[in-house]
């Protein structure tokens, strides 16, 4: 049971606006804050936070409550879990009048490994010298707590030895459960480790990288209670002085990168969680209104998650720009090699994001030819009709010119209706859309989809479909459709059931048509009419996914 005089002293040292701002974004407004309702779906905000009493309100849908509700109702947590989750967010230490909780369980067991890891580099001579040919120095090795995992057996030896419980240990995400139920096993084992920190510098889980060739270079901890990868960037507890000093942060790809930016003097640098930027990212990049930097790789893999991440920051509001390491470098290299300087230079010369978007937008595109020239017309006009009219009115010049046209083009009376690869022109078609966005988070569904629809099926999103069973993750209406938040990501039962939706309506439609079709024998027409009467629409109202049928 958590100590009540424990508890007391938690809410006193925690700020509502931090806590809430940690997990949605907040405007101010007046002497309050003010946000979209996390709560009920709304476009216009009507959630209000006030620093003075410390409570938050929403007018539309009525809750309200103090910092620990809003975790209550957001996190879906009792009241204990509430304030457990508030102590590890704050690294808070709680006192307990008896017993202990998971929460601190687990922030002790993660604790005891990394002390454990970073003794483990000093021994291991492979782990070391890779760090040092790539240019770490001791002090950075020393800083970012970097150190090594052995083998699988020697972990499970180490938390025995340390009376760390297994059970507490998997909670942490250092081990996890073989799948026969019967022991456990290491989730890093021979790797370079990196620990991970919340904002508030609370231990929260592990990145580490192979030194064997593992076809996975990077694996990171699993999600836990105290690990979500979506809300948390690697550094930020070291560069966030810097952040709000300098008003910059400067957001890279790897560990290695940040590690080096920092030893280089650029401590605003950050890093995800091996997975791109998402909206969930956006109240911790809001902190201390800092000019957001993309530093990337310019590589295919770098220049796709840029142009993703600039459309979201720049649709989000946020000033900044980005920078491509050129030749296949990263900032690593660079400063590894002595260049400093040059990296300063790049930084200092970086694009701002709204042209950046416009310019890789457009070059995807061969605007000699006018119908491609309209689909660049239709991208580029969907992307800027998100920003705000002040923003959008500045920019429609350089959109014109970029794409060879008059700025007139992009008035209101303008609609690309025939620019295929601007999604938005069904906006209706919410179904088609859901399930393309779908595929995009969750590629390995691709497979299952295309055993039941081919492309014809998705009509007027052919060229969506078919750029993404291509691979070609840096088509301007995914990315747009990626960030969109009109449209759901779906579990496997909802796809399934919109699935069966669009199967049963093309279906449908086939009766229709065949009968109408002068290419095909009056036989050929029979049979396939008799089929989807018969087989398939029968077999979809029972709930089954039909294969998709050729002669269809």
């Amino acid at each position: 049971m958590i100590d009540n005089a424990s508890i007391e002293s938690l809410k006193n040292s925690i700020d509502i606006v931090d806590v809430i701002g940690s997990f949605i974004e907040l405007r101010k407004a007046g002497a309050n804050y003010k946000a979209n309702c996390p709560f009920h779906g709304e476009k216009t905000p009507s959630f209000v936070v006030s620093p003075s009493k410390q409570i938050y309100h929403c007018f539309g849908c009525g809750v309200g409550g103090d910092s620990i509700k809003f975790v209550m109702e957001l996190e879906k947590l009792s009241y204990p879990e509430s304030i457990e989750k508030l102590a590890s967010m704050n690294n808070f230490s709680l006192t307990y009048t008896k017993g202990s909780s998971d929460y601190s369980d687990a922030k002790r067991v993660l604790e005891a490994i990394g002390q454990w890891y970073t003794k483990n580099l000093n021994r291991n001579e492979t782990a070391m010298k890779y760090l040092l040919d790539r240019g770490v120095s001791q002090s950075s090795i020393e800083n970012f707590e970097i150190g090594y995992v052995p083998g699988g057996q020697e972990v499970m030896q180490f938390l025995q030895s340390a009376l760390l419980p297994l059970p507490k240990a998997a909670e942490a995400g250092i081990i996890a459960q073989s799948e026969n139920g019967k022991g456990y096993y290491a989730r890093l084992v021979e790797r370079i480790t990196f620990p991970i920190y919340s904002a508030s510098a609370s231990i929260v889980g592990f990145g580490g990288r192979t030194i064997t060739n593992h076809p996975a270079k990077y694996i990171n901890s699993p999600q836990t209670k105290l690990f979500n990868k979506s809300r948390l960037l690697y550094g930020y507890h070291l560069a966030k002085e810097s952040i709000y000093k300098n008003k910059k942060i400067i957001i890279c790809e790897g560990y290695l990168d940040v590690v080096m930016f920092h030893q280089a003097g650029f401590k605003e640098a950050v890093a995800g969680m091996g997975t791109a930027l998402t909206t969930e990212h956006l109240p911790m990049l809001r902190k201390g209104d800092p000019k957001v930097i993309l530093a990337y790789d310019g590589d295919k893999a770098g220049v796709a998650a840029a142009l993703k991440a600039s459309q979201m920051l720049s649709v989000a509001g946020f000033d900044g720009g980005v920078v491509l390491f050129p030749d296949g470098q990263d900032p690593a290299d660079l400063i590894a090699k002595g260049q400093s300087e040059a990296v300063a230079k790049l930084l200092r010369e970086a694009k701002p994001l709204i042209p950046f978007v416009l310019e890789k937008i457009v070059s995807m595109y061969d605007l000699h030819d006018p119908r491609a020239k309209e689909a660049a017309f239709g991208a580029i006009k969907q992307y800027i009709d998100t920003l705000s009219p002040i923003i959008k009115d500045a920019y429609i010049p350089t959109a014109a010119t970029l794409l060879g046209l008059s700025p007139s083009f992009f008035g209101k009376e303008t609609q690309p209706s025939r620019a295929r690869e601007n999604f938005t022109q069904k906006r209706d078609d919410v179904a088609q859309l859901s399930i393309l966005k779908t595929l995009i988070e969750k590629p390995a569904l691709i497979d299952n989809v295309l055993s039941v629809m081919d492309i014809q099926t998705f009509g007027g999103y052919e060229a969506l479909f078919s750029a993404l069973i291509n691979g070609q993750n840096d088509h301007p209406g995914l990315v747009g459709l990626s960030i969109d938040e009109g449209y759901a990501v779906m579990d496997d039962a909802e796809l399934n059931k919109t699935l069966l939706q669009i199967l049963t309506i093309h279906y449908m439609t086939k009766l229709k048509t065949i009968p109408k079709d002068t290419t095909m024998t009056a036989d050929k027409k029979m049979f396939l009419l008799k089929k989807i009467k018969m087989d398939i629409l029968p077999r979809l109202k029972k709930g089954e996914l039909v294969a998709c049928d050729p002669s269809l």
